[in-house]
């Protein structure tokens, strides 16, 4: 039912059910999701999992339910005493007419301001181009030297000596040690890497700790650490918490591994992997050299099978010759004989055909003289053509029009005025005349009946 229904009528009368049923839908349509900073107090776990407490500060408290689908997404149980921030909705249990908060998120007190510095300390290192991954360098592949800054009592670093010693045990170590956790320890790692660059002993540099809270892995969200990391001139690897921490010193380091182990893993080769990659690359260079004398002893058999002696070579090439020359002189009598078969016919016809050869020439002298006629008429006719066109060219000649006092009309753009209706008064006209012409300008006109 909406509100409005519930206040419409000035007297009207609200059962208790009615009335908390309105407060609270003021409650939560009003009051927005927020965060809520106090002491947990009355702590009750429910057998279905809710979780049911106060939460207080020194003058006030406020019941809560927190719902077994939200408790179990926490990382550790909550207990009486703790000091915590809880987003929630507020809201109004109808039955016992109870205000409560509804928690949706919970995290110990304090994380709210860490994560907002973290936030803005991140924002600013990445707009200055710290976290860019052109400045990033490569890691050595065979390094001759690792440093390692931690703390010399961290697990982190046995992880990391013992990762370092089962893969590649002839490589030195130096350690360079720092408090990595308390106050001041984020000036203390800085002064370390400074010092391992000042040094220069080192090829790459491994920044280590084990895993913790935000607040245990917060010296390396400072950013005296991280304008180290990003002032180094050794590659820094970053191996800081577990695979799920990230910190404002992986971000500007030259690579970031999810462990320490695995940053040991990657700042050195395995043994076992080169060993395996030599053995393979032997193998496959005594295959290869194998298959080449194999080759090239194929290669001298086939070359010794083709050697011939060269006194057999001369006598096969002698005879090649031989059967060249036989074949040369067969070819030129063969043509020898057949162009005399072609002299006999030809000798042949010849004779046939001379005792026609005064007629054609009397033929050809008759042709001749009618040739010379023929020419003459047809140039007759065709200058007697000429001269008719030429008179009839002349009879359409415009000059000759105007000749006899007739004269060509044209409008400023050229066209033959046929027509004086096309004419305005004023309009300039060019008038050419058999002798020249002249530009006119129309006074008046008239026309013609």
């Amino acid at each position: 039912m909406p509100l409005e229904l519930f206040f419409a009528e000035k007297n009207r009368v609200l059962s208790v059910t009615e009335l908390n049923f309105a407060i609270k839908q003021l409650l939560e349509s009003n009051v927005p999701l927020l965060w809520v900073r106090g002491e947990i107090s009355n702590l009750v776990r429910a057998a279905s999992g809710h979780c049911y407490f106060s939460l207080k500060d020194d003058q006030a408290q406020i019941r809560c339910v927190m719902f077994r689908h939200k408790n179990q997404l926490l990382e550790r149980p909550i207990s009486n005493g703790q000091q915590v921030e809880v987003l929630a909705v507020a809201t109004l249990y109808e039955q016992r007419g109870d205000f409560q908060l509804t928690v949706e998120q919970m995290r110990p007190a304090g994380l709210g301001v860490l994560y907002e510095r973290y936030e803005r300390l991140k924002q600013l290192l990445e707009s200055q181009g710290l976290f860019a991954a052109q400045r990033k360098r490569h890691l050595p592949v065979f390094p001759k030297r690792v440093g390692i800054v931690t703390s010399p009592q961290a697990a982190a670093l046995r992880d990391v000596l013992t990762t370092l010693r089962l893969r590649l045990p002839s490589v030195p170590v130096v350690l360079y040690p720092a408090p990595v956790q308390g106050s001041g320890s984020a000036e203390k790692i800085a002064q370390a890497i400074q010092t391992a660059n000042q040094r220069a002993e080192c090829e790459v540099l491994i920044l280590c700790r084990g895993g913790g809270s935000i607040e245990d892995l917060w010296a390396f969200n400072e950013e005296v650490v991280a304008r180290a990391i990003a002032a180094s001139v050794i590659p820094v690897v970053s191996g800081v918490g577990h695979e799920t921490d990230f910190t404002i010193a992986d971000f500007v380091a030259d690579e970031r591994a999810p462990t320490p182990t695995a940053a040991a893993q990657r700042v050195v080769p395995d043994r076992h992997a080169l060993l395996r990659s030599l053995r393979d690359t032997a193998q496959h260079l005594q295959r290869a050299q194998r298959n080449r004398v194999q080759n090239a002893m194929q290669a001298v058999d086939y070359l010794q099978r083709r050697l011939v002696h060269p006194a057999q070579q001369l006598q096969r090439q002698a005879q090649q010759l031989e059967q060249l020359q036989q074949r040369l002189q067969r070819a030129f009598a063969y043509r020898m004989q057949h162009q005399h078969w072609q002299w006999q016919a030809l000798q042949q016809r010849l004779g046939a055909a001379s005792s026609d050869l005064e007629r054609l020439r009397e033929r050809q002298r008759s042709l001749a003289q009618r040739l010379v006629k023929a020419m003459r008429n047809m140039q007759v006719q065709r200058a007697a053509r000429v001269d008719n066109a030429a008179q009839h060219l002349q009879l359409l000649d415009p000059r000759q029009v105007l000749a006899r006092g007739y004269s060509l009309v044209q409008d400023g753009s050229g066209a033959v005025v046929s027509d004086v209706g096309r004419l305005q008064i004023g309009a300039e006209l060019r008038v050419t005349f058999a002798q020249g012409w002249a530009r006119v300008e129309l006074k008046d006109k008239g026309l013609t009946s």
